[in-house]
């Protein structure tokens, strides 16, 4: 695996390669984590927090995106957990991230608060409500899904607090018998917003 911890291979630039991490196929992609950390901007000192977690791929780029930027991430799949600390591990300063593993709902009000939230599973209104709650004026809030329920839950968020919603799509090149063709990717709903 890739060992990275001090951003001499990849810099400190969003989107580090897919491969770069370990995990079970759930994963934000490179081009859509580019784009959440765009809107999720990491900041000297600042703390994120990145519900569903996952492979940690969200909170290891904000750590590497600014000093002394750290994350929580919550996940309550222990495979999972334990793949995002192993990420972290690899490709984080020592201490950078750290894991809540259980429900969003439940662990969230116990956590420090945060000046950018990444919700990129296990969102709910409430996940929301708590979220935009916790966050100081200029805080970010950046919400992805590939659902249906969770484009809801964007455009219901929208209605409430403004924001951005924008729907990516990715495709790569790919073979396709002795020629290439393109091969889509889910479509990922964007929901962002900086809280005034």
């Amino acid at each position: 695996m890739i060992i990275d911890r001090d951003q001499a291979l990849f810099g400190s630039a969003p989107g580090l390669p897919d491969a770069a991490f370990a995990h079970d196929g759930l994963i934000t992609k490179r081009v859509v984590r580019a784009s959440a950390l765009a809107h999720l901007r990491p900041l000297p000192g600042q703390l994120l927090w990145d519900v569903g977690t996952g492979a940690g791929s969200i909170s290891v780029e904000w750590c590497r995106g600014a000093d002394g930027a750290r994350a929580i991430g919550i996940e309550r799949r222990a495979e999972r957990a334990e793949r995002a600390l192993a990420n972290a591990d690899r490709l984080t300063v020592p201490g950078a991230f750290t894991l809540a593993e259980g429900d969003a709902e439940e662990m969230l009000r116990e956590l420090p608060a945060p000046h950018a939230v990444f919700v990129g599973g296990g969102g709910s209104m409430t996940v929301l409500e708590i979220a935009h709650a916790a966050l100081p004026e200029g805080g970010r809030l950046v919400l992805h899904g590939v659902t249906i329920e969770a484009e809801m839950l964007a455009v219901a968020a929208q209605e409430r607090w403004g924001g951005e919603l924008c729907r990516i799509q990715v495709e790569t090149a790919a073979p396709l018998g002795g020629l290439r063709g393109w091969t889509p990717a889910r479509t990922v709903i964007q929901w962002a917003l900086v809280k005034e």
